[in-house]
């Protein structure tokens, strides 16, 4: 039987919609090196050195996800890109000590990887405390988390350097994301460009973009049209213990950040995805952030927000992706090509962004619509995940206070819903697991009314 993912398409339409996924976390992938540039004291051409290993290294990885190697790769249609997950721990080991700084952060994403891999066959046997209630709940809070990132891309931030932004909340930048967003529903609702509409909706809003001046080329002038990452171009990696704890804690939140996005993309393409594939997964993940800091680049993950494109399109095949992940790669090795696709401003990305990440959202919530939710405390589960999982997405800095070891681990709401919703199915459904007679109220179901009715219908 031929599983969906291996559909095979032809050419033009295989780079087309890989096109599209590259141009829907775009923006993403390159927010992680010029936020560690910024912080390492980088100059703009070395800055520039980090976005194009950035890309090289999500290519390479995005390729060996999907079309796998023995042992490394789950041949899903997941996209690998630089994880956002790690920044906050990247900046506190660069601290003020520049490009030293940077150093001792890739020695510790080295390590830290490296643990990860070794692990990795252990790591994916927890697929069996991932049921539909479970899963269903990471899903939501995945599209969920995304949410203020797509905002974020449209109004700005409030400062830049230490000083105020003056784009930042611009009625203009918001009407061009509302435009996007226009672009995009229009397009979806047309015959034969409904599984394009991403990708015209992001040219189309950069062309506006250019018309009303809020677009330029000046990051095309003087880019090379070739150039191969240079290894360690910042030097040596340098090994610091206290660095390596908290990036091994990190690696650990990717892990199971990359473990809910292959559950994710299984359902929403209809494909299994059994412990074996988890763990294939995970290696492939793993080996590409250890490798990921000789390219001088950042831990590698899978990424949400092509998930949700995944849904949005119905394009279930991995080679699509594969396709994607090439043109990455081509991207990396000429900083030309990559500076041309930077002229997408942040405010076409986050109109886009809107309906991508709500798409993640909803396939959450239709996998939750499968869950039998009378006479057990499933409700219950999917109530304290889901808020629990929101908490520092709505209040930035929640739990500031706490040991950074659990700030590491908890200031994600996708590790925080993936952990509490795993505890709570393990207490409810697998420990002395049984339908209780007298359910909490809240958790007991519609009143028996309501279910005469369904019955009879």
């Amino acid at each position: 039987m031929t599983r969906p993912e291996d559909e095979r398409l032809p050419t033009p339409k295989l780079f087309g919609y890989g096109v599209q996924h590259i141009l829907s976390m775009f923006g993403g992938v390159i927010a992680v090196p010029i936020i560690i540039g910024n912080a390492a004291g980088l100059s703009g051409p070395e800055i520039g050195t980090l976005l194009a290993c950035a890309l090289f290294v999500s290519g390479a990885a995005t390729m060996l996800q999907t079309l796998g190697l023995p042992f490394f790769g789950s041949q899903l249609p997941l996209v690998q890109g630089i994880s956002f997950a790690s920044v906050a721990t990247m900046l506190s080991i660069i601290g003020d000590d520049g490009q030293d700084g940077l150093r001792n952060v890739l020695g510790a994403v080295i390590i830290a990887a490296l643990i990860g891999l070794a692990i990795s066959p252990f790591f994916s046997q927890i697929i069996r405390f991932f049921p539909p209630v479970v899963t269903g709940s990471i899903i939501t809070v995945i599209g969920l988390s995304l949410m203020p990132v797509a905002a974020g891309w449209i109004t700005g931030q409030p400062m830049l350097a230490g000083e105020p932004n003056p784009a930042y909340l611009d009625p203009g930048n918001i009407g061009l994301a509302f435009l996007t967003l226009g672009l995009v529903l229009v397009l979806t609702k047309i015959p034969g460009l409904s599984r394009l509409a991403i990708l015209l909706g992001l040219v189309l809003g950069t062309i506006v973009a250019l018309i009303v001046g809020k677009a330029n080329f000046d990051a095309v002038d003087g880019a090379s049209a070739f150039a191969f990452p240079e290894p360690f171009a910042f030097g040596g990696p340098t090994f610091e213990f206290g660095a390596i704890v908290s990036m091994t804690i990190v690696i650990l939140v990717i892990m199971v950040e990359t473990t809910a996005d292959l559950l994710a993309v299984g359902t929403i393409i209809g494909t299994k995805v059994n412990p074996r594939r988890v763990g294939d997964g995970l290696r492939a993940d793993m080996a590409a952030s250890a490798l990921a800091p000789v390219f001088n680049s950042f831990p590698a993950t899978a990424f949400a927000q092509n998930v949700g494109l995944v849904a949005l399109t119905g394009i279930k095949s991995r080679f699509v992706v594969a396709a994607g992940g090439a043109i990455l790669l081509v991207l990396g090795l000429s900083p030309f090509l990559a500076a041309i696709v930077r002229t997408i401003p942040l405010p076409v990305l986050g109109g886009a962004g809107i309906v991508l990440f709500g798409i993640v959202a909803a396939s959450g919530i239709r996998t939750l619509s499968q869950v039998q939710y009378r006479d057990n405390n499933n409700l219950v589960l999917v109530a304290a995940a889901v808020g629990f999982g929101m908490l520092p997405v709505v209040s930035e800095g929640f739990w500031s206070e706490f040991p950074e070891w659990w700030v590491t681990i908890f200031d994600s709401g996708i590790s925080s819903a993936s952990i509490m919703a795993v505890v709570l199915n393990i207490f409810f459904n697998m420990w002395r697991p049984g339908k209780p007679e007298q359910p909490t109220s809240i958790a007991a179901g519609p009143p028996v009314m309501v279910r005469e009715k369904e019955i009879a219908h």
